[in-house]
């Protein structure tokens, strides 16, 4: 942003022009940083000493604590804050004949490790977006949905044999089928 500044003097009005931008936009990289510099951190715990005195230290971005027993000599155990999402691949091979005229299909899904999922991929160029959640009586089996801006949808049943890995099937609103693997 330009500003125009108007100085009198003994020969009358001068213009003087100043540059604020360079300004504004330091002090707004400033209190952009300054959150992220607030909640960054690591945690230094000593652990130890070596025979000639020297501290042993664990640095940690998540919280460390005792390990249990408190007996002297016990390492520290780090303490995660839940386990974290884990994105995996998703291919689709067809099983029918309609499913035959696109091929495989490939897509994600992001495990949130709560029982609930969230699923996208893409169908004859439209993006198909949804969630998969695993079924109360049974922690391996789910079922998925996925429904595009244009009214494609796809319904999905599934089976995991680890957090990671799963395979099923699906069907797509005009009849396509297609064999699911999760994971890789």
């Amino acid at each position: 942003m330009f500003t125009t500044l108007n100085t009198n003097t003994a020969r009358g009005f001068r213009s003087l022009t100043v540059n604020l931008a360079p300004a504004r936009m330091a002090r707004m990289a400033a209190i952009v940083a300054l959150p992220a510099l607030a909640l960054s951190g690591c945690y230094v715990v000593p652990v130890g000493q070596t025979q000639d005195g020297t501290q042993h230290y664990l640095y940690s971005p998540l919280p460390v604590v005792p390990a249990a027993g408190g007996a002297q000599g016990t390492q520290p155990v780090v303490v995660p804050g839940g386990p974290m999402p884990a994105a995996l691949p998703v291919k689709l091979y067809p099983i029918n004949d309609l499913a035959n005229q696109t091929g495989v299909l490939t897509g994600q899904v992001t495990n949130m490790m709560t029982g609930k999922g969230r699923f996208t991929f893409n169908y004859q160029g439209e993006t198909l977006v949804g969630e998969a959640t695993r079924v109360a009586s049974d922690e391996r089996r789910g079922v998925a949905s996925a429904y595009g801006p244009r009214g494609t949808f796809a319904r999905c049943e599934y089976q995991m044999n680890t957090a990671h890995m799963g395979a099923g099937t699906c069907t797509f609103s005009n009849g396509a089928q297609y064999q699911v693997h999760i994971g890789s």
